[in-house]
Order: C-alpha cells, then structure tokens, then sequence
C-alpha cells in the first residue's frame, strides 16, 4: 500500500462501493498495524479530533464525509481546510463509514493522518515538566486514557518502551478523544532508555512491587520522568533498576492490582500536584 504526498489543494471525490480502492486502503489502515507501520498513516473518528488535528497542524491525507457531515457547517470548514492542504475529501454514505469503522454507527466523520513520533534525542530536559514513560504497555485503551489523562494533567509527553500497544491504533486514537493531537509521541527500545537515563537530569520515578516507599513521600522534582509497567508484568528489572525511586500505591481493599490507566493517573496528580495547586 502507498500512499504519495499532496502536492496541490486538494480535490473531491464521490464513494458509494465498498470495493473502492481507497475504502479498502483505509480498511487496512483500521485493522493492521503492518499497513500503518508501512505507510506512516493512521485513520481517526469524528468530527472533534478532525478539528484537533487541523489546528494542531498534523498532515492529512483523507477526510470522508458522511451525509450528516455534508450538512454540518463545522464539518464542511473542516473539510475546507484539509482539501486546502492537499487532502482528498471522499464523499461517502453511511454504509460506507460503517465499512471502514466497522461499526454499526459510525462517526459522520473519518480522517486518514500523518503519523508524528519522536526519538529520545528530541527531548529537551531543560524544556520538559513530566514525561510518562510506558514499558510494554499492551491494552490500546489503557494507552489512549494515559495519554488523554497526561494531556490533562499539563504533561510534557509520552515515551513508548519495546512492544508497547500501537498509539495509532484506531481503538486508542479512540481513548485519547483527541489529546493525541497535543502530546508528543516518543519511541524507543529498553536498551536505547537505559543509555537516555544516565544524562537525565531529573528523578525518575516507578511503580514496582518491591518499591519502598509510599507515593505521596518522593519529591518529585521536575523534569521527572514517571515510569508505569506492563499490565500484567509490570516494569522489566532492566528498567526498574534506572529509577531513582521505586513506589507503591496504598490498597485498602481485596484487589491484588490497579487497572494502569487509573493507576498512572493517581500518579499523575502526585506528579503535578504543586502546578494544578491542588
């Protein structure tokens, strides 16, 4: 599958079958990570992240709008302003969104973006608050609601360790209900972590179930780097030995574990506490 650059506004074009090459391309997109890996793409629902995406200044490639779209006066801007930067604007019908989607009722609004990631050596400490560090992190809505919860909180970014869940998956573009657009992407393996810790000039705080010390007591001075395991697993030895501080989250109850999601918000407003003066 590829995809070749706009270099010129953009143009219209009607789509009503399922076998259009360009519904079967976007399909792709939606069900394999191979197909976004290849092309650099990632497909997005609703009309609320195709704005975010406009006005964070992200590419794009597609926009396909249903019948409620092409009577939507924000929808029709929207659609202006991607055609105006090169993208092809697919008039479609509803069992068209649905195909792509695979959803029974699809959003009247789906867009085809440029991916953006960065590499470790993009990070400027002097510049950053926190960043959430993700070790093997397989649960796309787990993904998505850290990112949209960093976003939340004031967050500098996210870095992705080894095979962490693919943060443009349509399930997690999904839980980030826009919040991709703001947060920097960050991906990097273990080993190439290990080498970035040793000039970091921050703490770097993990939860860890040999972790001695209660949240709430570490001095989280920024730039901090907060680091949060695999669901299951948790953090690898390898990384939890770069952390300056192992924690814990007190638990009153029966359960043996905090989903992650929920987990690295509690941290997260630890974390950031002094700026949201709480």
């Amino acid at each position: 599958m590829e995809f070749k650059q706009n270099q010129r506004p953009g143009a219209v074009k009607q789509i009503t079958s399922h076998s259009n090459p360009i519904v079967k391309e976007i399909k792709g997109l939606v069900a394999q990570r191979k197909h976004r890996r290849q092309s650099g793409l990632f497909v997005a629902e609703g009309l609320k992240l195709a704005t975010d995406a406009l006005e964070a200044g992200w590419g794009v490639r597609y926009l396909a709008l249903g019948p409620e779209a092409r009577e939507n006066k924000i929808a029709l801007e929207a659609a202006a302003k991607a055609k105006a930067r090169g993208a092809l604007i697919l008039e479609v019908n509803t069992a068209v969104l649905g195909a792509i989607t695979r959803r029974d009722n699809p959003q009247m609004v789906v867009g085809v973006y440029e991916q953006q990631t960065l590499k470790l050596s993009d990070i400027d400490p002097k510049s950053a608050t926190t960043w959430i560090a993700l070790d093997r992190v397989r649960d796309p809505g787990n993904l998505g609601t850290i990112i949209r919860t960093g976003d939340a909180v004031g967050a500098t970014g996210v870095i992705l360790i080894d095979d962490t869940t693919d943060p443009f998956a349509v399930e997690t573009v999904r839980a980030t209900m826009g919040s991709l657009f703001h947060m920097p992407i960050v991906r990097c393996t273990a080993d190439e972590f290990v080498e970035f810790r040793k000039s970091w000039p921050g703490p770097v705080v993990g939860t860890h179930l040999r972790g001695d010390k209660d949240y709430r007591a570490v001095d989280y001075k920024e730039p901090v780097i907060l680091m949060m395991g695999n669901e299951q697993a948790g953090l690898s030895d390898k990384l939890a030995d770069t952390c300056s501080d192992l924690v814990k989250i007190p638990q009153a109850g029966q359960a043996d574990s905090m989903n992650l999601a929920v987990a690295t918000a509690v941290m997260l407003y630890e974390v950031r506490r002094n700026y949201l003066k709480l």
